[in-house]
């Protein structure tokens, strides 16, 4: 933004409010700086002088833009509506502008992206691609993979798991997800099997160091570290090639268990605790993944199907 621009003050003073007042983190801070630049961008560019003068068809061709122009995905657009909410909102509490023009803004629900899933058929053969022939560590890739898919894990998650989160005796996962929440999630018989199989014939290979630093992770690399995120994402990779699945990543893993639990008749809420959502309409895009099981449903249960 240029030094004499009009909205330079009033992205301060909010700026300044969210860091002061609402104690919001650092990087929070840079990401509602980063989305309100590039809405500022547009309204200098559109020739809109100052923040009272944009109208509810400015933001809307901005939030278009974001979609159609940079192609952004729905959850980054998501962020950005919030961004542009609270800013004109906080505006308007500061009498900066008289009418909030963001008041009419619509979250972009019809731009939601069916999340990649595999068939049960191609999630056996994801599953079943780890041998002996790929050397000594394929007892933990097979372990890591029934996990991903036993449990719904995300990357970050199935790396975070030490050796006290995973209770063999009942066949549960102490799982930590995003912002520290914790779930317990059941984990099946074949999960069990390969997490016992490298528990006892490869972790303690693995964990050669004698001064803590594999910090009792249950998945360790080669070295003996705890697996990074991005080793996750090697590993997946590298076994749907094998496979022959071509593109495979992490959260494909957790989208396909989340679907499938949801085709074989399980209760979206039940899902959404699984998955640790904290709300259920993060869970109902699965339920637009299959539209052949909802057929189905309607035929055995409606009256008059």
């Amino acid at each position: 933004m240029a030094r004499d621009c009009p909205y330079d003050q009033p992205v301060r003073d909010f700026l300044n409010y969210l860091r002061i007042e609402a104690g919001l983190a650092a990087a929070t801070l840079d990401a509602y700086a980063h989305d309100l630049s590039g809405l500022v961008a547009d309204l200098v560019a559109w020739n809109v002088p100052d923040p009272a003068a944009a109208s509810p068809a400015d933001l809307a061709r901005h939030v278009r833009s974001l979609h159609r122009d940079r192609g952004l995905q729905s959850s980054s657009i998501a962020r950005h509506l919030a961004t542009i909410r609270v800013f004109f909102r906080f505006l308007q509490a500061n009498r900066v502008i008289e009418e909030d023009p963001a008041r009419l803004l619509e979250t972009p629900t019809r731009w939601k992206r069916v999340p990649g899933v595999l068939s049960p058929r191609r999630m056996k053969a994801l599953l079943a691609a780890p041998s002996p022939a790929h050397g000594r560590l394929w007892r933990r890739d097979k372990a890591m993979l029934e996990l991903m898919y036993a449990a719904g894990l995300r990357a970050s998650e199935v790396g975070a798991l030490t050796l006290r989160d995973y209770n063999d005796t009942i066949g549960v996962l102490l799982v930590t997800g995003k912002g520290g929440r914790q779930r317990i999630v059941p984990v099946g018989a074949p999960a069990r099997e390969a997490v016992g199989e490298y528990v006892e014939q490869l972790r303690g290979e693995l964990a050669h160091f004698d001064d803590g630093r594999d910090e009792q992770r249950l998945l360790l690399s080669n070295s003996g570290r705890p697996l990074e995120r991005v080793a996750v994402w090697q590993i997946v990779r590298r076994n749907a090639e094998r496979a022959g699945l071509g593109h495979v990543h992490p959260h494909m893993l957790r989208h396909s268990f989340a679907t499938h639990l949801l085709v074989g008749g399980a209760d979206l809420r039940i899902v959404q605790e699984l998955l640790g959502h904290a709300d259920v309409s993060t869970t109902q895009v699965y339920t637009h993944v299959d539209r052949s099981h909802l057929q189905k449903v309607i035929r055995n249960h409606h009256p008059r199907p």
